[in-house]
């Protein structure tokens, strides 16, 4: 495998995180905050990956469980399960939404010489929402494409948005740390 840049002085921040024991990581500036898991409501008929909505701030905030999204087994709430709010673009449009991750751990500075490609999976296998695969130690994280993982079957997430909401939740910059994450260097 070869790393994807050869810059290897450049580096850039991760959020990492766990679905059903794997380890996961997504670019920071993709994800506005981090909640304890709170009060969702349900509602009907929406696909199976879709856990409800939240209110945030007194904003109506979608929320999937992003394990079932990528074919995983439904989460299991426990003390350590939480909400990540990021940022993701769906019809030329910046909205929130929630993610559920079993849990949440740390912020991580990855270098360049630290990622390598996604390896070749055969030809019906579609990796487009992996950016990389990062390097901790013996393990590797999958870096996902937060935008990509979010929008495939988007009808199915269109369904849930009412981009008419509320503009703010559309474009407002991040500007809120990670609550409750430790920085890793």
């Amino acid at each position: 495998m070869t790393a994807l840049n050869s810059d290897e002085n450049m580096s850039n921040q991760y959020l990492t995180f766990t679905l059903r024991d794997e380890d996961f990581a997504i670019d920071i500036s993709k994800v506005r905050e981090v909640l304890d898991v709170t009060t969702m409501t349900k509602i009907p008929q929406m696909p199976s990956f879709i856990s409800g909505v939240i209110n945030l701030r007194g904003n109506v905030v979608p929320v999937l469980d992003l394990g079932c999204r990528l074919g995983m087994d439904p989460v299991v709430p426990t003390k350590n399960t939480c909400v990540m709010i990021v940022e993701t673009t769906i019809n030329e449009t910046v909205v929130a939404m929630g993610t559920v991750a079993d849990s949440v751990q740390m912020v991580l500075d990855l270098h360049t010489s630290e990622i390598e490609e996604v390896p070749r999976m055969g030809t019906n296998i579609n990796t487009e929402f992996i950016n990389g695969m990062g390097r901790q130690g013996e393990k590797f994280l999958v870096i996902l494409n937060i935008d990509k993982v979010l929008s495939q079957g988007g009808d199915d997430l269109r369904l849930c948005l009412d981009l008419d909401m509320d503009p703010t939740l559309a474009s407002a910059p991040i500007t809120q740390a990670v609550e409750g994450v430790t920085a890793a260097a």
